[in-house]
This record gives structure tokens, C-alpha cells and sequence, in this order.
């Protein structure tokens, strides 16, 4: 199997700021609701989103009947807040409290690339319909080439010109983006990008929706900083203490003791932190701590599942009866499991620094690839 990279054919790069809350857009859906509740109508939020707008829900419009009002709010945005642009690839950088990442905004083939999560279904059914209803990305996945030596990293490195773009979000982080034509630079960004397998650091469910689609967005990087962060799992309306949850856990035969609320999950050993303490509990040996977690711990011993959990990336959630502290996983265990063909649970990895969501928007009706000299490397597996 072949990776191909290739230039954004048709895009536009923002001219100021992303128009709209500063919220992924791939938070949880109640996060998107009460940030779209609180912001002005027409954001880029609003598009990746059009169900989930005060409007659409009290007319109670499905995402199929929203979204001919998002792709008209798409426009009027690209014809205001955005600039277009022609065959192009962007080097990247974001620096920040979680360190540094150099890569390249282009377009890959989502057939092509190798996952390293399962996914949820109907997310990736809701993603796919945007996508379809849209022919535009709006954020790229973050994809990490699989090798040892990463020339990308140098090459972007070394771009000092003036950014196209530059941005700061909510956690800190600066994004700067720099624009690069046709021409010997872009062959060898590209070249670079294309060197090595590639593999889904996070946007599991961006690159399965654009499965049929002519290409995924992307950003291509290998660092230097990239690391796995953790994410827990959040339980509301389980109408257990920790108390009492800690006595359903020992009856499964898990290993549970009083913890302080400040102490810390590691590999093995979870926390659980709800409104009345902590318990720490040790997991059966082997295996992936996520994967244990919701099918021993939570679904085994207490009975819960979605909706009533989530992954979360924070520790402290509004609204939920207690958050699952997991450690996170470490990167060598990530690359060990794609090399053998698998893949980790689900909402399992956490990889930062990240691309900011709408600095560069790409048109999804004509290819990156395919038809001009593409970028190549073998896919493992």
C-alpha cells in the first residue's frame, strides 16, 4: 500500500483570528452546545456543528436538514474571514507549555494512512456527513511518520519568512503557518512528509470519515516535543459514591484502597476521585489500562457505559459523580502496538502539541494528489 501527500489544491488560510469559540472541534457534544449558546451566530464552530446551534435545535433539525445553512455560513466565512489559496503546502510550527512541533499542512490519502485507535461508529457516521455535506476540511488530523530518521523536522525548521498566519489559543499555545507554492521547496517538503509510513497520532475519527473523500487534511510531523498526554474517563449519573463503588470493584476481584485526592494514576493503577475521596485500584495485569478500565472496571463492576462515559482530558468535570484518573500511554507502547498491525482502544491516546482547528481550510472536490507527482512511501502492515 502506497501513502501519497500532496499540495491543498484549492484552500484558504485565515486572515486573523479563527471566527468563533476557541472549542475542538471534536469535543464532546455538550461542550459544543453551551459554547455555541455563547456565541454569535455564523462561527466556524457553528459549521462543523450546524445541528447543535441554538437555532437548530429548538426547530429540532437533523444534521441532514442543517447543514444547507451551514455550508451557506461556510461561504459567507471563507469570503470574510479567509483568503484563498492555490497549490499549497503550509509548514507548520506550534509552540507551547507542552513543547514544540514542526510539520506540514497537506493533503494525504485516508486509505492510505495506518490508525493506531478503534472508533466510535456513529461518530465517525456524524463526521462523514459534515464532510459530505460541506466538501471542505476544517481541521487536520495530526499524522506521524514511522521512522527513525525524520528529515521534515529540519526543513521546517529552517522556514524564517514572515508566517501567513500566527495565532495563539485558550491553553497558550502559539500556531504559525507559512504558505509554499509550486516550486523545489514544496517538492522537498513534500518529499520529506512522504519519506516514511504514516500513522494517526489523534484524528482517528477525522480520518475514518474521510475515507471516499480525494484527501484528508493533515499535518505531518514527528515533533521534536510530540508526546502522549492522558485522558480519563468521566462517569455522571451513576448514583455511586466512591465508597460504594469501591465495594463493586472489589467484588470483580480488583485490588482497591483509600487514596488522597491529589494522588497520581501510573501504569497498572488507576484513581477514581468523586465528590466524597479517592480510591486507587490496581488492574488485572496485561493489556492496555483504557481497555480495562471500561470493560472490567466500569462496565464489569459497575454496570456503566456510554452515555454516561466519557473521555475527558481534564481531571476536574463539571458534572460528573467521579473521573477515572489514567496514566497515560507511553509513545514506545503506541508505535510497538501499530508496528504489529493493532490498535489501541478507544480515546486511548492523547497527543500533543496539536494543529489548531481553521487556520488553513481545504477544498475537498479536488485531489491533493494523484494527478501531479505524487509523494511516496511504503505502508506497513
Amino acid at each position: 500500500m502506497v501513502v501519497r501527500v500532496g499540495p491543498v489544491r484549492r484552500g484558504w488560510v485565515v486572515r486573523d483570528r479563527v471566527p468563533g469559540p476557541d472549542v475542538d472541534e471534536f469535543a464532546e457534544p455538550e461542550r459544543v452546545v453551551a459554547a455555541l449558546a455563547r456565541a454569535r451566530p455564523g462561527t466556524l464552530l457553528a459549521v462543523q456543528h450546524p445541528h447543535r446551534t441554538p437555532r437548530a435545535l429548538a426547530e429540532g433539525l437533523s444534521l441532514v436538514d442543517a447543514l444547507p445553512r451551514a455550508l451557506a455560513d461556510l461561504a459567507r466565512l471563507r469570503a470574510t474571514a479567509y483568503r484563498e489559496v492555490r497549490d499549497v503546502v503550509a509548514p507548520y510550527r506550534v509552540d507551547g507549555p507542552d513543547g514544540t512541533a514542526y510539520g506540514l499542512l497537506c493533503v494525504a490519502d485516508p486509505a492510505a494512512v495506518g490508525h493506531t485507535e478503534d472508533v466510535y461508529p456513529e461518530v465517525v457516521a456524524e463526521r462523514a456527513r459534515v464532510l459530505a455535506g460541506l466538501g471542505c476540511a476544517t481541521s487536520a488530523a495530526l499524522l506521524v511518520p514511522v521512522g527513525r530518521e525524520v528529515s521534515l523536522t529540519r526543513l521546517v525548521a529552517e522556514v524564517d519568512d514572515e508566517p501567513a498566519a500566527s495565532v495563539v489559543d485558550p491553553g497558550g499555545r502559539r500556531h504559525r503557518l507559512w504558505l509554499v507554492g509550486p516550486g523545489e521547496r514544496q517538492d522537498a517538503l513534500l518529499a520529506a512528509a512522504g519519506e516514511h509510513p504514516l500513522m494517526v497520532a489523534d484524528g482517528n475519527h477525522r480520518v475514518a470519515a474521510a475515507a471516499g473523500t480525494p484527501g484528508l487534511l493533515a499535518l505531518v510531523t514527528a515533533g521534536p516535543d510530540l508526546r502522549v498526554g492522558p485522558i480519563h474517563r468521566a462517569v455522571a449519573e451513576a448514583v455511586l459514591a466512591v465508597a460504594a463503588a469501591a465495594a463493586a470493584r472489589r467484588a470483580r476481584g480488583l485490588a482497591v484502597a483509600p487514596a488522597p485526592r491529589d494522588a497520581r494514576p501510573s501504569p497498572g493503577v488507576v484513581v477514581a476521585v468523586g465528590r466524597d475521596g479517592a480510591v486507587a485500584v490496581s488492574l488485572p495485569p496485561g493489556g492496555v489500562d483504557h481497555a480495562a478500565v471500561e470493560s472490567v472496571l466500569l462496565a464489569g463492576a459497575l454496570g456503566l457505559g456510554a452515555p454516561r462515559v466519557r473521555p475527558v482530558t481534564d481531571e476536574v468535570v463539571p458534572g460528573a459523580d467521579f473521573v477515572v484518573l489514567i496514566a497515560p500511554v507511553p509513545l514506545g507502547d503506541v508505535l510497538a502496538v501499530h508496528a504489529a498491525g493493532g490498535r489501541m482502544p478507544r480515546k486511548s491516546t492523547y497527543f500533543t502539541p496539536k494543529p489548531r482547528s481553521g487556520l488553513l481550510l481545504a477544498d475537498l472536490g479536488r485531489p491533493g494528489f494523484g494527478c501531479d507527482r505524487p509523494h511516496r512511501a511504503q505502508l506497513r502492515g
